[in-house]
């Protein structure tokens, strides 16, 4: 007789996502330490642990593939004005801003996606206007103490800010070369790039460069992107970038930084130059539906798919109006593109749910580990509480999900066969404390930097159809 599975989950639906899709009406998925042992349906094998309750939705656990630290403690500010927005977050996150800080916000948004489903993120170690906090590696160490307490996966993306170098860091506006952010890049992948072990990943980013860029800066931009492929082939790292558009991926593909190892986020109003580019190099693209760069201009997914590029979701989270919900996304980015096409058979539910789960994983180089339930891959496993007014009744399990249900639904959150969250209880972090820190520290930059009334909210909220303020749009990136 064999030894008992130490985990056995038995649900009422099972989404596979595996090679086949399947579905898997009351069913049961066996875990041995941080692996899939089998899945089944009838008699379950024995188990040293059950979780067995009426209703569950067992799914591979959600990644998303674009957000931003720091972001979560900036929520809300400047009030819908984009430029105060982006001054807020260069003189909090290049200014204000001490490790305590990058911390607190690391804890809050893994507690949000915690409590979301997300197992896996990829986020860039600063935003906004380009501010990358590789000054020096207390703030990739902050974050990266806040993943493992977490017990979920991140992968930090660090690299260089935007020309014109030196950046000016801290209380005392400390000049920083290009050469520096790139050492303190590679100490930083030399300690934590180990995403499925620690949980912890380092990936690289080099701002999005534009033709008037090259005109300006060519030789200057020719030396960065060559030191940056350079890094990535010696360290084997997903290299990333944030705000493409507009033959901005040609361009990347032309200074050499493309590759299958390459995903590139938001990617808006693509020239056939750009879909050539990723065509050829396999490079990624990662969409991001409720960003506000998804306002400005328009990712081509159902095109993109059609062309055989992966494609994958991203919150692009936690500010200034969006969140770490990846049902959110998937539900924005079904809606996105059928009222382009103004089709409701585009983006299938089936297809939005892949696109934060298997092919996220392909984007990210980790489809062999994670993405889908399958017998020998990582034990990531995210059960939906499906005994609720809004998921009843129990048919058509995809539906349910990508129209749906949303973050509070999520019961339990497994990562690496350890169960992180079972019926929406944390096991292992203290939500009160979390909170407190956050909003003290939140409290002290917008003090520091000057920005305490930037966090009210403005009269031209109300009455009229549109705000006096208008968002920024940005010539190269959109944080």
């Amino acid at each position: 007789m064999s030894a008992p599975h130490d985990l056995l989950l038995h649900c009422a639906t099972i989404v596979t996502v595996d090679a086949d899709r399947r579905v898997i009406d009351d069913g049961w998925i066996a875990v041995d330490n941080d692996r899939i042992a089998a899945i089944g349906t009838g008699q379950p094998p024995a188990a040293r642990r059950v979780i067995d309750r009426p209703g569950l939705i067992a799914l591979p656990g959600l990644i998303d593939a674009h957000c931003h630290s720091g972001h979560g403690l900036v929520r809300a500010a400047g009030d819908g004005d984009g430029d105060l927005w982006f001054r807020i977050c260069e003189d909090i996150y290049a200014g204000a801003a001490t490790p305590a800080f990058w911390l607190a916000e690391a804890r809050l948004a893994q507690m949000e996606r915690l409590l979301g489903g997300v197992t896996a993120a990829v986020s860039l170690l600063g935003g906004g206007a380009d501010v990358m906090r590789t000054d020096a590696p207390e703030v990739g160490d902050a974050h990266c103490a806040a993943t493992i307490e977490s017990g979920l996966r991140t992968f930090i993306a660090v690299g260089p800010g935007r020309l014109p170098f030196p950046k000016a860091f801290g209380p005392d506006r400390r000049p920083v070369s290009f050469d520096q952010q790139m050492k303190v890049s590679a100490d930083l992948i030399s300690r934590h790039d180990a995403i499925l072990t620690r949980r912890t990943g380092v990936a690289l980013i080099l701002p999005v460069y534009t033709q008037d860029h090259m005109d300006a800066h060519g030789a200057e931009i020719r030396r960065m992107s060559a030191a940056m492929r350079a890094l990535q082939d010696r360290t084997g790292t997903l290299f990333t970038q944030d705000g493409h558009r507009s033959g901005s991926i040609a361009l990347a593909r032309d200074l050499g930084l493309l590759s299958p190892r390459a995903a590139l986020g938001h990617s808006v109003d693509l020239t056939p130059e750009d879909f050539e580019a990723l065509t050829e190099t396999g490079a990624s693209v990662i969409h991001n539906p409720s960003a506000i760069m998804s306002i400005i201009g328009r990712c081509p997914v159902p095109e993109l798919i059609e062309a055989g590029v992966t494609v994958c979701l991203g919150s692009d989270a936690g500010a200034p109006d969006r969140g770490f919900d990846m049902f959110r996304h998937m539900a924005q980015a079904m809606h996105y593109h059928r009222r382009h096409f103004r089709d409701p058979a585009v983006l299938p539910d089936g297809k939005a749910l892949e696109l934060c789960t298997i092919d996220a994983a392909r984007a990210l180089g980790l489809d062999a580990e994670l993405g889908s339930l399958e017998t020998g891959k990582k034990a990531d496993i995210v059960l939906l509480d499906g005994r609720k007014p809004h998921l009843w009744p129990p048919v058509m399990a995809l539906n349910r999900i990508t129209h749906f249900a949303n973050a509070a639904d999520v019961d339990t959150v497994i990562v690496d066969g350890q169960i992180l969250m079972e019926g929406r209880e944390i096991l292992h972090l203290d939500l009160d404390e979390i909170l407190a820190d956050a909003a003290a520290e939140a409290r002290k930059v917008f003090d520091i930097s000057g920005h305490s009334q930037s966090r009210s909210e403005g009269a031209d909220n109300w009455h009229q159809a549109r705000r006096s303020t208008q968002p920024f749009r940005p010539a190269g990136s959109q944080g």
